[in-house]
C-alpha cells in the first residue's frame, strides 16, 4: 500500500508543528507496514481554504493512481468545513482511495470505517437539508408578511428624475435609496446611467458625474 502523508499548519497555528505531524504519521505507516510514497505540506495555509498548492498535488496523485491510502495527523489538517471534507473524502472513495485520520481514529480502508464514511455523509445531507428547509420557511414568512423575496428592484424609470432631484439637493445614495425602496448599488449604478442625461438636463445639473460626488 502506498500513502500519501497530508500535514498543514495555518499561520494562526500556534505550537504547531508539520515535523511533528509528519513524524506521527510515517510511524504509523511503519507499523502497517505501508510504503510511504511523499508528504504533502501546506505550510501557511488556512483549513478553510478549497484550493491549495500542497492538496492539490495531493488530489493528482490520487487521480493518477499512484497512492492508495492518504493519511492526515488530525481531520482539521484536512478541512475545516465539514461540506468541503464531505466533497474530499467523496472524491478519494470514488477513486478508490482509503483515508486515515489518526487524531480521530478514522480508518476508511476498514469495514467499520467505511460504515463512518457513509454516516458522516449522512449528517453531511441533514445538514443541507435542515439549511434547506430553513430558507423555504423564510420565504414563506416573508411571502406571508408582504416582504419581497429575491433581490431588491431596480429603480423605475419614472424614479430616475426623483433619484437626480434628491441627488442634486444633497441627499445621500442611502438617503435616495431608502425613500425609492431600492438598493445604494441601484441607484448608484441608475445615476451613472445614460436614461438619466435627460433628467440632469432638464434639471439644470451639468453631468452624472458631479451628481455622484456627495454624501454616501
Amino acid at each position: 500500500m502506498r500513502v500519501g502523508l497530508y500535514a498543514r499548519v495555518s499561520t494562526l497555528d500556534k505550537g504547531q508543528d508539520v515535523d511533528l505531524q509528519l513524524r506521527d504519521l510515517r510511524e504509523y505507516a511503519k507499523a502497517r507496514g505501508w510504503e510511504v510514497f511523499r508528504g504533502y505540506v501546506d505550510e501557511g495555509q488556512s483549513g478553510a481554504k478549497d484550493r491549495r498548492p500542497a492538496l492539490d498535488e495531493l488530489l493528482t496523485d490520487a487521480r493518477r493512481r499512484k497512492i492508495d491510502v492518504v493519511a492526515v495527523w488530525r481531520l482539521d489538517r484536512l478541512g475545516r468545513s465539514l461540506k468541503h471534507l464531505i466533497g474530499l473524502l467523496d472524491e478519494l472513495h470514488a477513486l478508490g482511495v482509503g483515508f486515515i485520520s489518526l487524531g480521530e481514529s478514522l480508518d476508511f480502508t476498514t469495514p467499520a470505517g467505511r460504515l463512518m464514511f457513509h454516516l458522516l455523509g449522512a449528517f453531511a445531507q441533514f445538514e443541507r437539508d435542515i439549511i434547506r428547509e430553513r430558507v423555504k420557511a423564510g420565504m414563506a414568512n416573508a411571502k406571508a408578511k408582504g416582504k419581497p423575496i429575491g433581490r431588491r428592484p431596480k429603480i423605475a424609470l419614472g424614479d430616475l428624475r426623483t433619484a437626480v432631484d434628491l441627488r442634486g439637493r444633497g441627499e445621500s445614495i442611502r438617503g435616495i435609496a431608502g425613500v425609492l425602496g431600492v438598493s445604494k448599488s441601484a441607484v448608484h449604478k441608475a445615476l451613472l446611467s445614460p436614461a438619466v442625461r435627460d433628467a440632469e438636463k432638464s434639471l439644470g445639473i451639468p453631468s452624472a458625474d458631479p451628481v455622484l460626488q456627495g454624501p454616501v
